[in-house]
This record gives structure tokens, C-alpha cells and sequence, in this order.
């Protein structure tokens, strides 16, 4: 006979309990005015949209920037510094806002997100706007944090999953909106560098609230600043850090800068495998730290279900994000569209993609049975992936619409679930943990897949237009330049045949991008084949 779960037990075992946690009041905003509180929330929800946009602010804008700064083997890191960055950084801001005062924390983040987005604008070579783009990615990850943070402790526990939702969504909004404003300040007399200065007049807007609106909240009076330092998880959050950056470093390098035989590729592979290691032994045995306080929440390792949760949410983010990045760069080749042009064409995709969030959010608390989603999202997600592996530069337009369509519908249905069903799954103390823990799934997965995407990329991509140009003197950094666009020499060259022959082998490659999107839908749905077939009674959570 079925189960149904409607007041589930928590399958993770409770933390500790932190001593010395600042008590709040029966009411948590009895002391801030609904005026007040309306301010904080909206800009708490506009500091989500700028963390989204940014995100997947640069899927458009690649081309501007190479024909600008040139280096194609960087033009990757446009798209992946961000959200390796945030990735990279997501389990120590969770910590941090356990321990330091919260108003604090976020505005520090506010004040990195901006100068990385600064420097992005007014970046001088492609080195800059790499950096810039880290610096902002490790901002946005500590501002989306915050803004979870302080729902948390100034909402009651039946409000909580009702903002945390406006949130997620507003998030969401950002990221599916970027490469659309991404794409219309590159064709604009603004340029791309506005795609990135556009926050700092935000941050005019936004900071007077922060600064005199926001109230405190210090979650640990009773510890100083250097115990509160001395508590963190040091050496867990650098070796967490240093294994994503280290694995997207040698990723995107293997191939397209070194050679995959060479020395330093085989030594970067070195360096990854050791700090892989490390870190898992590291959070294993609690090494220089406690159970309780170590960076990675490995209790959680020992659920069926939130392991399972995290494979299939990272599975949707992967799909999700190869289909976003690479649908515009196809339409940019094949059919000569501007970055402005390929962003519209997404619509279709946004739009599809924001109703079936939405749909899933309104619908799993009726519903309950949260496998059902992720069968039927799977489903869509292997289809129109598997539908989309199979363009080439025949392929009408509208037929690539109804692809994309059938990718945003499935993705929507799996995108924010698994935030409810973790917290249904984990005890009240990992709540924080949890969110946490999926936020990991979505914009660490997104990182990682896009870094193997743009691997793949350049590796296959330039092998087929070497096999293609066998007849034609062009050099090998005219080929990898074909790569960027349509301002490589390849394709502003007057013969037809050489630029019919690049567009040809181009759209090859961008199509066999969508095999790793197939490959997640199929791990998804095997992964659900792997839950309980249980009834939860869930709430609506936070998305992002």
C-alpha cells in the first residue's frame, strides 16, 4: 500500500544546536514598520534580479567582446567566471551569515558585486573582464544568500515559503531576461559594456535601503569577531573553492590552450585530483574543524532522497543552462542574426520556461508527489534535447521553437521543486543547510556543465573546421576565431564557399552541444526511477 508522507519525518539527522543564537521576538518585524519592510523586500528582490541577469547577462554579448578585445581561448571565461565564482563560494557565505551580522555581510556583498560589475564595463582586455566577472559572481552568490537570509529570520515560519518564493522568482526573471538585455545593449549605441555597468546605476538605487533601512540581526552576540573567525571551516572552504575552480580551469585549458598530452595539462589534472581528494578526507574526518562546523553538510550524503535530490535539480540546471547559452550562437551562425536578433528568438523559451515554474510551484503543495514532476520534466527535457541534437543550418526556425519549447517545459517543471521537497526532507535546524545544499546542485552544475559545453566547443569545433579547411591555407587561429562569431576573417572573407563551409561545420558543433543536455535529462529521469513514490504535503520555496 502507498505511504503518504504528510508531516514527513526528517530523513537528516538534526545539527548541533548553536549555542548563544541571539533570541527574537514573538513577532520578527515587531519593531520594523510595513513601509519599511515593503522597501527591504523589494530591494531585496531587485538585488535577486541583477544576481540572475548577470548570470546569463554575457550568453549574448560575446561576440561584441572578442571583435573589442580579441582572445578567443578567453571568451568562454565571459560566461563561466560568474557562476564558478558564485559556485565556489556558496558554502562559505552560508556559513558566514550563521555567524556575522547580516546587514553587514550583505552590504559588503552589495559593495563586491559592484566593483566586479565597474571593472567588467571598463575592462581594457579580456584578462579584465575575467576578473571583473569573478569578483561579481562571488558578490551575487553573498547577496543571494542574504536576501535568503533575512526572509528567514524576519519572516514567521508560515510566511517564509511565500517570500522565499518572490525571491527565487525574481531570480529567475534576471536569469532568463540576461541574454535579452545582454543582447540589446550590444547592439545599441551603449555597446556590451553597458550590459555590466547597468548595475552600478542600480546600486545608486538600491543602497540608501541597505544602508538606513535594513535592520541588524547579529545571529551569534555571545562570540567575537575572532572566534567567530576561528570557527569557520578555513581549510574546507579554500579546498572547496580551489576543487571547482581548479576542475573548470583545466577543463576549459585542455585542448584549446595546452595540449591535452602536455605537461601542464596533465599537471593541472594532478592538482585537481589532489584537491578532490583533500577535500573529501578533509570533510570526512574533520580535519581542522568539528562536525558541526565543517563547510560541506556530508549527514545529508546518508538520505536517499537528498542525494537524489541534488542529481536531479543539477541534472534540469545542466539542461537548462547548455540550451540558454547555445541556441543564440546558432542562430548567430546559421542564420547571420545580431546578438539582439538570437536574444529575441529565445522568447519562445522564456516564456514557456516562466509559466511552468510557476505552474510546478502552484501546483506540488495539491499535488504532492514531487517524482511525478521530475518524470514528467525528464521526459520533455530528453525529448527536446534529443530533438535538438538532430539541427543543422536546413533546420526551420519554427522547428527549433517547438525544440526549445518542449526543453523550457520540461526544465520549469524541475527548476525550483526540489528547494520544498529539501526542506520537507531535512530537520528544521538544516533548513539553511538545505537551501544551501540545492542552491549548490543549480549553480554549481550550471557552472561546471557550461565549462565541459565550452570545452567541447572548441575541442570539436576546431577539429571540424580543421577537417573541413583541409583544402584552404587558413592558419589555426583563423579557425578558432570562426569559433567567436561571425566577425572572424573566416566569415568576412568574400568567398561563399569558405563562409558556407564555416557555418556548415559551426552549427555541427553547437549541435553535438546538446548531447550533454541529453545526457543530464537521461540521468534525471534515472534518478527518479530511484525515489520513493511518496505524497509530501509541501509549501513553496525559494528558487535560484
Amino acid at each position: 500500500m502507498e505511504k503518504s508522507l504528510d508531516n514527513p519525518p526528517s530523513e537528516v539527522g538534526a545539527d548541533v544546536t548553536e549555542s548563544g543564537s541571539a533570541p527574537l521576538p514573538a513577532s520578527p518585524r515587531e519593531d520594523i514598520t510595513a513601509w519599511k519592510w515593503t522597501i527591504i523586500c523589494i530591494t531585496l528582490y531587485l538585488g535577486a534580479l541583477l544576481y540572475g541577469l548577470d548570470t546569463t547577462v554575457s550568453a549574448d554579448v560575446q561576440g561584441p567582446v572578442y571583435q573589442d578585445l580579441g582572445h578567443i581561448e578567453n571568451l568562454q571565461w565571459v560566461g563561466l567566471g560568474f557562476p564558478m565564482a558564485s559556485a565556489a563560494t556558496i558554502l562559505f557565505f552560508t556559513r558566514g551569515y550563521g555567524l556575522f551580522n547580516v546587514k553587514y555581510l550583505v552590504i559588503f556583498c552589495f559593495f563586491v558585486f559592484e566593483i566586479g560589475s565597474a571593472l567588467c564595463g571598463a575592462a581594457p582586455t579580456s584578462n579584465a573582464l575575467i576578473v571583473g566577472r569573478v569578483i561579481a559572481g562571488v558578490g551575487g552568490a553573498g547577496m543571494y544568500l542574504g536576501a535568503l537570509t533575512y526572509i528567514s529570520t524576519f519572516t514567521t515560519r508560515a510566511e517564509t515559503p511565500v517570500y522565499n518564493a518572490l525571491i527565487g522568482l525574481s531570480w529567475g526573471i534576471g536569469s532568463i531576461l540576461g541574454p535579452i538585455v545582454g543582447g540589446l545593449l550590444s547592439a545599441s549605441n551603449a555597446t556590451w559594456r553597458w550590459a555590466f555597468y547597468i548595475n552600478l546605476p542600480c546600486a545608486a538605487l538600491l543602497l540608501p535601503a541597505y544602508i538606513f533601512l535594513f535592520p541588524s540581526r547579529n545571529p551569534r552576540p555571545d562570540l567575537t569577531i575572532k572566534e567567530k573567525l576561528a570557527i569557520i571551516d578555513w581549510l574546507g572552504a579554500i579546498l572547496n573553492a580551489a576543487t571547482y575552480v581548479i576542475f573548470i580551469i583545466v577543463v576549459s585549458f585542455s585542448g584549446s590552450v595546452y595540449a591535452w598530452g602536455s605537461e601542464q595539462s596533465i599537471a593541472l589534472w594532478v592538482v585537481f585530483g589532489a584537491c578532490l581528494i583533500a577535500f573529501v578526507l578533509q570533510q570526512a574526518f574533520a580535519v581542522f574543524t568539528t562536525t558541526e562546523n565543517r563547510i560541506f553538510p556530508v549527514h545529508f550524503l546518508k538520505s536517499r532522497s537528498m542525494v537524489l535530490l541534488f542529481v536531479v535539480t543539477g541534472s534540469g540546471a545542466a539542461a537548462f543552462s547548455i540550451t540558454l547559452y547555445y541556441i543564440p550562437l546558432f542562430f548567430q551562425f546559421t542564420k547571420g542574426d545580431s546578438a539582439l536578433r538570437a536574444a529575441v528568438r529565445l522568447l519562445p523559451f522564456i516564456c514557456l520556461f516562466i509559466f511552468f515554474v510557476m505552474a510546478a510551484g502552484a501546483t506540488l503543495p495539491i499535488i504532492g508527489r514531487y517524482n511525478l514532476y521530475y518524470l514528467v520534466g525528464g521526459s520533455l527535457l530528453l525529448i527536446g534535447a534529443s530533438f535538438l541534437n538532430t539541427i543543422d543550418t536546413n533546420t526551420p526556425s519554427g522547428h527549433i521553437y517547438g525544440y526549445e519549447i518542449l526543453v523550457a517545459a520540461g526544465s520549469g517543471l524541475v527548476w525550483q521543486i526540489g528547494y520544498a521537497v529539501a526542506l520537507a526532507k531535512a530537520s528544521p535546524k538544516d533548513s539553511s543547510k538545505a537551501l544551501g545544499f540545492i542552491n549548490l546542485a543549480q549553480i554549481g552544475t550550471t557552472s561546471l556543465s557550461l565549462a565541459i559545453a565550452g570545452s567541447l566547443f572548441q575541442n570539436l569545433g576546431f577539429h571540424e573546421l580543421k577537417r573541413a579547411f583541409a583544402d584552404y591555407p587558413y592558419p589555426d587561429d583563423y579557425l578558432r576565431s570562426a569559433l567567436a562569431g561571425r566577425i572572424s576573417p573566416v566569415f568576412t572573407s568574400n568567398d561563399e564557399t569558405a563562409i558556407r563551409i564555416a557555418s556548415v561545420s559551426v552549427a555541427e558543433t553547437i549541435r553535438k552541444m546538446f548531447a550533454p543536455a541529453m545526457a543530464g535529462a537521461a540521468l534525471l529521469i534515472a534518478s527518479t526511477l530511484l525515489m520513493r513514490f511518496e505524497k509530501l504535503s509541501l509549501g513553496i520555496a525559494a528558487a535560484g
